[in-house]
């Protein structure tokens, strides 16, 4: 009698598609671009103007658009092709920025025209940013198998996060050496690569909502925008967890406004270990993304993994209340910088596993302004909060933290947020 054939077990299902490998070397080039642009948007309205009032000013331009538009942006990434949204995005931005960085060349010393123009490119990325990337976000579990997601998210955030690491580390310096219109000029063309990088993904097609007769297509475009939210609302779970993590956002912004007194004040040290300080949150930060990727949680593992980062996130940055030793301080924030990796792949994560494909943007476009809608309130509140007590920063981090805690035990104690974080 022959023997039974031996069953080989199925290989696991590969990360690097070549649809996803497209879309993440695209974009960490567009991203590595991006840390280009904001420190020559920055320094150069600093050294042209000496405004800080009209640096908070562009701040606030380039991220309004994103936080208002948001929902309306999903909604589009819904009715349309995703991919050729991400293409279409990243030409605009390109052709936008190319315009200032050839204004620059010509007309260096036009500071009002260039600054006018700085605040209006701004304006457009924001726009851009607010279909773009509920288009991304909602593009990436199409590409990748659903057991593969969030390792292609924890990839995505690594190298969004190396960004900004190697942008803080020698965007200065190259600003000096080079000048903002050729850093403009390399933001320019990091949009396009990322662009042909993404013209080469097969087009998906999208399933587009039924329309009734007589239906005004700016009327259906708002009921389906409603829909997201009532999708969202209808999933208690989901509805609880991003609202949570957006306050816990809000509640970490006084403290990124006074974090420089702190560092003065409290740890008498200056500049340089501020920079160290920031450092080491964006080092932790990887750690979580990496430690996301690799431990690929499932079921109740996984909530009471990410509940158990919810707890420590509050508790780590709390502890700088009371450390006035530099070296500390690091080891405190590498720790809740490795909390808020964590947390963010997974949120990420499961919003996009648990969404229909055909909401899916509209989704994540919610939770991108539930987010970031906060962010400006708590940067303006952390200044007031700042004055009003003195510079009492250790008061003040103990309020956040104290607060984002009993936010993350409200987790805890959820029924439906438990399982909403150990669904499959």
């Amino acid at each position: 009698m022959d023997a039974a054939p031996e069953i080989q077990p199925a290989a696991p299902p590969r990360l690097w598609s070549r649809g996803f490998l497209l879309l993440w070397s695209g974009q960490t080039v567009s991203q590595l671009g991006n840390q280009a642009h904001a420190i020559a948007m920055m320094f150069w309205l600093m050294q042209a103007t000496g405004s800080a009032s009209l640096m908070g000013l562009l701040m606030t331009s380039s991220m309004l658009p994103g936080v208002v538009l948001g929902p309306f942006g999903g909604t589009y990434a819904d009715r349309h092709s995703r991919v050729r949204i991400i293409v279409v995005s990243n030409a605009l931005a390109g052709a936008s920025v190319a315009v200032l960085a050839a204004a620059l060349w010509l007309r260096p010393e036009s500071t009002r025209l260039l600054a006018g123009l700085l605040f209006a490119v701004a304006i457009a990325l924001g726009v851009i940013r607010a279909y773009f990337g509920p288009a991304i976000t909602a593009a990436i579990p199409d590409l990748v198998a659903g057991e593969r997601l969030a390792a292609a998210n924890s990839l995505t955030q690594v190298s969004q996060q190396g960004a900004v690491f190697v942008g803080q580390a020698v965007g200065g310096v190259l600003f000096g050496v080079l000048g903002a219109a050729a850093l403009f000029t390399l933001d320019a063309l990091s949009f396009f690569v990322a662009g042909g990088a993404a013209a080469l993904i097969p087009r998906d097609r999208p399933r587009l909502a039924e329309e009734g007769p007589g239906d005004q297509p700016f009327r259906r475009f708002l009921r389906e925008t409603a829909d997201g939210f009532r999708f969202v609302w209808a999933q208690k779970g989901m509805r609880d967890f991003m609202a949570a993590v957006s306050l816990i956002n809000f509640l970490a912004m006084p403290t990124t406004v006074l974090f420089p007194f702190y560092v003065k004040i409290y740890l008498n040290r200056g500049p340089q270990w501020y920079g160290f300080l920031l450092a080491a949150i964006s080092v932790g930060a990887v750690m979580g993304f990496i430690l996301a990727g690799t431990l690929r949680l499932t079921g109740a593992a996984r909530a009471r993994g990410v509940l158990t980062a919810m707890v420590l996130y509050p508790l780590c940055f709390g502890l700088l209340a009371f450390i006035r030793v530099p070296q500390l301080a690091v080891v405190a924030l590498l720790a809740g910088g490795a909390t808020v990796g964590f947390i963010n792949v997974y949120l990420i994560t499961l919003i996009q596993a648990g969404t229909p494909s055909e909401v899916r943007g509209r989704v994540m476009g919610l939770l991108g302004t539930l987010s970031g809608g906060l962010i400006p309130l708590g940067l303006a509140l952390g200044g007031v909060v700042g004055d009003l007590t003195g510079k009492n920063v250790p008061l003040i981090l103990l309020v956040t933290a104290g607060t984002a805690l009993c936010v993350s035990l409200f987790l805890i104690a959820s029924r439906h947020c438990r399982e909403f974080l150990a669904t499959d």
